[in-house]
């Protein structure tokens, strides 16, 4: 395992131009079955910065997300999140990959991987959005995908509102650390509002839980990790997850938000030991 030799490397920055627009990664390691991360909705390859240092891989900012391209013509659909890791992976000449998604992020990867099962040769899920029956959005999310609220309410992500809002999101009794709020402050600009808009209401719990139907073939071993204090999706999905998905543990973390590997670094060590096994 890659944890055993105590080597930390620096993610090294990058710009792939895939389908004439810049998609942003950081990268460390040369691995040929690398672990991707994909992050959450609002956050960026930022969010991987650790695991990375810890363990490799490659963690692209999403389109619409971060410094990757954020043009007004571009589908930030989960089926268009799908369709650009899949041309990712191609023009990366990567065939498996291991992977770990968080939120959003868990649902891209997921949906992928239901197409493409044999690509995957690990998993780990962190606080996914579900692709499972049941769901609904809650917290700022619900907010967003409502008709005339949803623009005023995602124009309001300036660094203060953003740090305000992560107390909820941080299992501890302060905001989610001042690098991470920066970053996702200074990633939402007017693109970012946009993409936002379109993908949390192009979402429907329907379409998602349509894009779930065959999770069971995903057959790679698969860690499902929830945290025991995520206020937008409860507990019971990561059950939902592990028991739908064909080789699947389910771990529980206390004392954790809807970042756990943030609010307790552990977690990060736990997920990289995971998929470099």
């Amino acid at each position: 395992m890659r944890l055993s030799s105590g080597a930390v490397t620096q993610p090294t920055e990058t710009i792939l131009e895939l389908d004439d627009q810049p998609i942003f990664l950081r990268r460390a390691g040369d691995d040929a079955v690398p672990i991707v991360y994909l992050h959450d909705v609002g956050t960026s390859s930022f969010d991987w910065i650790e695991p990375l240092a810890l363990g490799g891989g490659i963690a692209p900012d999403l389109p619409g997300f971060g410094r990757s391209g954020k043009r007004g013509d571009l589908d930030y659909s989960l089926a268009g999140h799908v369709r650009f890791l899949d041309r990712m992976l191609e023009a990366l000449d990567l065939d498996r990959i291991t992977l770990c998604g968080h939120g959003w992020g868990a649902a891209v990867g997921l949906a992928w991987a239901c197409e493409q099962p044999a690509r995957v040769q690990r998993l780990v899920i962190v606080n996914g959005v579900p692709l499972l029956g049941g769901f609904r959005w809650r917290g700022p999310a619900r907010l967003v995908r409502l008709p005339v609220v949803g623009p005023i309410a995602v124009g309001l992500a300036t660094k203060r509102i953003v740090r305000r809002a992560s107390r909820r999101a941080s299992a501890t009794p302060g905001p989610m650390p001042p690098a991470f709020v920066a970053s996702v402050a200074e990633g939402f600009d007017l693109g970012t509002e946009r993409a936002t808009l379109q993908l949390l209401r192009s979402a429907a719990p329907d379409v998602l839980a349509r894009a779930g139907a065959n999770l069971a073939a995903i057959t790679a071993p698969a860690l499902v990790l929830w945290s025991e204090h995520d206020p937008y999706i409860p507990a019971r999905f990561g059950a939902g997850y592990a028991a739908a998905l064909g080789d699947a543990t389910l771990e529980t973390v206390p004392g954790a938000g809807h970042w756990p590997w943030i609010d307790r670094p552990e977690v990060g060590e736990r997920i990289v030991a995971y998929l470099s096994s």
